[in-house]
């Protein structure tokens, strides 16, 4: 007959082991030196066989006989009850050690072979920014599509669409992923576009030439870190990507011949590019020496100096310096190359030094020094007609001013 709940409390130790059959291979075990046990008995392949079922005292009659009929279940499809739930207790370790950040870190390094350095680094900020502090010590099959719609409209509600968009193709591609290499069944990511804002597709917002000497003084005006500033000048001296800029050791660099030498790769097309020096982007470069010239890089992170300053700090600077909307780090390459068009230069000078590869004006092995004696005279006169207005802009500001106090 089956047990009762008040046999099971009652049953007590004896000279020996013994069990008590509550039936269809469920036995209550007692032992002689004390502790009760849920135990199941089966026949498999001609073989008798036994598994636990867990202690009394946390496993409830109910409770045993469910876990019983789980495990005839399991026997009359041939299957071994004990092993299959070592399986499980295997595979749920292995979900445990596949987190989220585990995983991102694993695909980060697959792919970064294949990255720029400096986009390399802007990968991972973005992770340690915005994903990791939130999800990144959960294991990745536990994340559900709610967890991670409140972790992309954190970024949504910066107003940072095209941020939210890159990080979510990301967090996706980690997926992907682990879908393929068998850490993941499905992507969770995938159901929740909907419920998302998209950034509609625009511009980089750019000044016209005559507008910079006036955003150089007003960056200079504010209040803010005097390595963004350099930053920011040089990046409008010398018409560079801002990860190609951000990303620089001071090893690059050569002052004394005014040469910046940037490899295939940190560049985004992978090629090394060779970058002429003003005598006002040497002048920079020197004033910043002063600061982070005993750094790797030349632009150290306020945080960690090993690595990169922030993908966001110069566009902050520019927002502070009242320029939101109107400037952006990119845009002052729209602006070069606009007004070096403009004043006649050759189009492969201006393209050569933009890094923009044109497959009909340099054939074969590419030559990181092409045009270099050109586009050194086309930057000098950038930087010489850059200080002109500056210099024109002070002169009539103070002529409106006295002539005001008249």
């Amino acid at each position: 007959m089956p047990l009762t709940v008040l046999q099971v409390k009652n049953a007590a130790p004896r000279d020996k082991d013994y069990g008590l059959a509550d039936g269809g291979g469920l036995f209550l075990w007692i032992r002689a030196a004390g502790g009760k046990s849920w135990r199941f008995r089966f026949r498999l392949d001609g073989k008798q066989s036994h598994i636990s079922l867990g202690t009394v005292d946390k496993v409830a009659l109910a409770q045993a006989r469910q876990l019983a009929s789980e495990a005839r279940q399991l026997v009359a499809q041939g299957m071994h009850p004990g092993l299959e739930r070592e399986a499980k207790k295997a595979q749920a370790a292995i979900a445990r050690a596949n987190t989220f950040k585990g995983l991102a870190l694993e695909w980060h390094q697959h792919k970064a072979l294949r990255w720029s350095a400096g986009y390399a680094n802007d990968v991972l900020e973005a992770f340690e920014r915005d994903i990791f502090p939130q999800v990144g010590s959960l294991p990745l099959a536990t994340i559900k599509p709610m967890q991670w719609l409140h972790v992309f409209r954190k970024i949504e509600a910066r107003g940072a669409l095209e941020v939210l968009r890159k990080t979510r193709q990301r967090c996706q591609e980690v997926y992907r992923y682990a879908i393929a290499t068998g850490r993941a069944e499905y992507n969770p990511i995938a159901d929740i576009g909907g419920a998302l804002q998209t950034p509609t597709s625009k511009h980089y917002p750019f000044l016209r030439v005559v507008e910079l000497p006036e955003l150089l003084r007003s960056i200079q005006a504010c209040a803010g870190n005097d390595i963004v500033k350099i930053a920011t000048r040089l990046l409008i001296l010398t018409g560079v990507r801002t990860a190609e800029l951000r990303g620089a050791p001071w090893t690059e660099f050569d002052l004394r011949n005014g040469l910046w030498l940037i490899p295939a790769a940190r560049m985004k097309m992978r090629r090394p590019h060779l970058v002429p020096l003003s005598e006002q982007a040497v002048t920079a470069l020197r004033d910043l020496e002063h600061i982070t010239g005993g750094y790797t890089l030349a632009f150290p992170g306020r945080n960690d100096p090993a690595k990169p300053m922030s993908e966001a700090a110069i566009n902050q600077l520019l927002k502070r310096s009242g320029y939101d909307g109107r400037a952006t780090g990119h845009g002052f390459r729209h602006t070069m190359s606009t007004t070096l068009h403009e004043q006649g230069y050759p189009s492969e000078w201006v393209e050569t030094q933009l890094a923009h590869v044109d497959k009909n004006t340099i054939r074969g092995t590419y030559n990181h020094a092409v045009y270099l004696d050109g586009r050194r005279e086309m930057l000098q006169w950038y930087a010489d007609h850059l200080d002109s207005l500056a210099s024109s802009s002070t002169e009539s500001h103070a002529i409106a001013t006295m002539e005001r106090r008249a």
